[in-house]
Formats: C-alpha cells, sequence, structure tokens
C-alpha cells in the first residue's frame, strides 16, 4: 500500500505503530479466562457454589434443626422428613445439609491453618538454607513417614475428639506436605537476581518471603490449596466414619454415612431406605471431584500451555 492510498483510506502504519496498547482489567481478564474455561471446570465451579451456598445459609434451608429428635426413628422417605429419619429420629436432609456447612468449614480452616504453617515453614527453610533448611525437612520426614490417619487416631485418642483438637492435629500432619511443596517451588525462586538485591538493600527476612517470593509461587500453592481441601476433607469424614472426627450431636457426613450404614442390608425390602447411608457418601465424593476439575483447569491455565485449535 502507498502513501496515496492510505491516505485515501484512511489508514496510516506510522498512527497504528503509535497506539498504545490498552491493558486489560482483571475483571476483564478473569471474564476471557472463564469463557474459554472447558465444561469440567464449569461443572465444577456450580457445584461449589452450589455446597458454598447451602453451608453459609444452612438455617434457612433446612427443615428443622440440627439436633430435633422426631417419634419415628428410620422413617420412610417422603411426607414430613423428605428422605426419612435416621437411628434416633433425626431429619437425614437437615443433617445433611448441617453437614455441609460443619464439614466444608472445618476443613477450610484447617487447610488455611496447613498453608499457614506449611507454606511458613518451607519459605523459611528455602531462604536460611544450612542448618535451619536441614533440620525442618528432617523433621517433616520423619512426620511424613508415620501413616496420617493412623497418627491422626492416635494423637485424638490422646488429646480428645474435640473440634479445636481435630483442626490442630489435621493441620500439622498436613502441613508436612505443603512444607515439601512451598520448599521446592522457592528454592528455585531465592536464587534470582531480585531476591539477592532485596538481601543486599537489607530487607528483612518477613518482606522478602511476602514481597519477592510469595507472589511467584502463587500458582501452585493455589492449585495445591484445592487438592488439600480435598485431602483434608476426606480426612475429616473417614476420622468422623471411625468415631473420632467431629461428635455428635454436631452434623457431619462421615458419621452420617457409619450411623445408617446397617439400612444398606435392607436394600431388598426398602431400596429407599438403604441409599440412605449413599447420600452422605455422594455428597463428599460430588464435591471431591468439583474441586479436582477446577483444580485441574487452574493447573492448565497457570501452565503456560494452549490446546491447539
Amino acid at each position: 500500500m502507498n502513501n496515496s492510498e492510505e491516505a485515501s483510506s484512511g489508514y496510516s502504519a506510522a498512527a497504528e505503530v503509535g497506539l498504545k496498547r490498552k491493558r486489560r482489567t482483571r475483571f476483564e481478564r478473569m471474564r476471557i479466562g472463564l469463557g474459554k474455561a472447558p465444561l469440567s471446570a464449569w461443572f465444577g465451579m456450580i457445584v461449589v457454589s452450589a455446597y458454598v451456598i447451602v453451608a453459609l445459609f444452612a438455617p434457612l434451608f433446612a427443615p428443622f434443626g440440627e439436633a430435633d429428635i422426631f417419634p419415628t426413628p428410620y422413617a420412610p422417605w417422603g411426607g414430613e422428613h423428605f428422605f426419612g429419619t435416621d437411628q434416633i429420629g433425626r431429619d437425614i436432609l437437615t443433617r445433611m445439609i448441617y453437614g455441609a456447612r460443619n464439614t466444608m468449614g472445618i476443613a477450610l480452616v484447617t487447610t488455611f491453618l496447613s498453608f499457614l504453617i506449611g507454606g511458613t515453614l518451607g519459605l523459611v527453610a528455602a531462604i536460611s538454607r544450612g542448618w535451619v533448611d536441614q533440620l525442618l525437612s528432617r523433621f517433616v520426614d520423619v512426620l511424613m513417614a508415620i501413616p496420617s490417619l493412623i497418627f491422626a487416631l492416635m494423637l485424638l485418642s490422646i488429646f480428645g475428639s474435640t473440634i479445636s483438637s481435630l483442626i490442630i492435629i489435621i493441620a500439622v500432619l498436613d502441613s508436612t506436605r505443603v512444607f515439601r511443596l512451598t520448599r521446592s517451588v522457592a528454592v528455585n525462586v531465592v536464587v534470582m537476581d531480585y531476591v539477592e538485591a532485596a538481601r543486599l538493600r537489607g530487607e528483612k527476612l518477613g518482606w522478602i518471603m511476602r514481597r519477592e517470593i510469595l507472589p511467584n509461587i502463587m500458582p501452585p500453592l493455589i492449585a495445591e490449596f484445592g487438592l488439600r481441601f480435598s485431602f483434608v476433607f476426606l480426612t475429616i469424614a473417614a476420622l468422623s466414619f471411625l468415631g473420632v472426627g467431629i461428635q455428635p450431636p454436631t452434623a457431619d457426613w462421615g458419621s452420617m454415612v457409619r450411623e445408617n450404614a446397617s439400612l444398606i442390608q435392607f436394600a431388598k425390602y426398602d431400596m429407599k431406605a438403604a441409599m440412605t447411608p449413599l447420600l452422605p457418601a455422594a455428597a463428599i465424593a460430588l464435591l471431591t471431584v468439583a474441586v479436582n476439575f477446577i483444580v485441574d483447569w487452574f493447573l492448565h491455565q497457570t501452565s503456560g500451555l494452549r490446546d491447539d485449535g
């Protein structure tokens, strides 16, 4: 295209080169990213959102109180009790709804605490190196050598099955995995020039961790948070199923499976009643699958990989 053609069409190559590229806002980038999300990620986000809404507004959705007891144990499905009642006459649907709040809430707090402990110690080990790194790493290796479920059972038997003990014990045991990941990704960052420059400026350890290292290792940590939430969620449900987790009358999906497991043997007489213990089990499985779908999509987004075509 010559100069006369550019003038007649109103196009100018020099003007195009001089244009400033408009930077998209974070909301616009998020909207574009969500628009490209696969169906599995959308399924996971819808399921998790529904669980969160039910958990937050449990008293509004539940037809009865969490610990209300009715005269008829193992009442059939339908009528006043949509999913029947349990072995002492508590409404199953109500317990399911409150169980979402209790199980998810405790798992979320436990995961946050495990990341606070493991992430902080992992960063300290990566930055300090030397004997501090060796001491923390060997201590974590010792804890990881012990099966976590058996160790948790032993500690809960010693300290009691209170909610605070449950949160602290699982958080400490799970923080070992967070420590290993945080240290492994931070070790590659602490050798960068900008971290060394911050050290030479005399910046303190906390500032370097917060401003120089942590922002550069957030994507794998966020993905790991989703995975660790699923594992903590399953661990709490397993401990409750074994009778040392969340204690009655607090509703919990793991304990609901244990309390109603005997109904499965009556499947040939009442199929609906036999499905009662499968309801909380299905709720646990569905949430775990949904969270993993979201984590898989997030890892793909942050890995730099792109789908062909």
